[in-house]
């Protein structure tokens, strides 16, 4: 008789290195995946920013017009007020530049001839404040 070879099929030991392997893909896309989101919020914030500093640099230069103009003597109509301030010595004038629908730079500005000083030239927020009401605050006392 002839003697039977039993083969014994096994698969290949792979299963706990396939899963590692898995578990590696599904890593590096989530990694992937997150980075797209980082660099796409980054974009946007990087073009909201450019904009506000062109926004305001347009809103500068315009208020530089302004005062060129006030020093060649002109009284602009964007100068909303002006008064002989005795203690500088000139005429002060003040007025408003908008920078965007929320913000505006004011400049008030003495001027005396070719002289002049500039005492504020800040941009300021013209939006709606929300308050925040119902907050309950702790009022100093220890707990009961």
């Amino acid at each position: 008789m002839t003697e039977r070879k039993r083969e014994v099929f096994s698969p290949p030991a792979v299963g706990g290195i396939s899963l590692l392997v898995a578990f590696a893909v599904l890593c590096l896309t989530v990694f992937a995946l997150l980075s797209l989101t980082t660099v796409q919020a980054d974009a946007r914030l990087a073009e909201a920013s450019a904009r506000a500093v062109e926004e305001y640099y347009a809103a500068d230069c315009a208020a530089q017009e302004i005062l060129a103009r006030l020093r060649n003597g002109e009284t602009p109509v964007e100068a909303e007020s002006h008064s002989y301030d005795s203690w500088h010595r000139g005429t002060r004038y003040t007025y408003a530049v908008p920078i965007s629908d929320s913000q505006e730079l004011d400049v008030e500005v003495i001027v005396d001839g070719e002289e002049y000083e500039i005492l504020r030239w800040q941009a300021q927020y013209t939006g709606e404040w929300e308050t925040v009401e119902g907050l309950d605050l702790w009022d100093g006392t220890l707990f009961e």
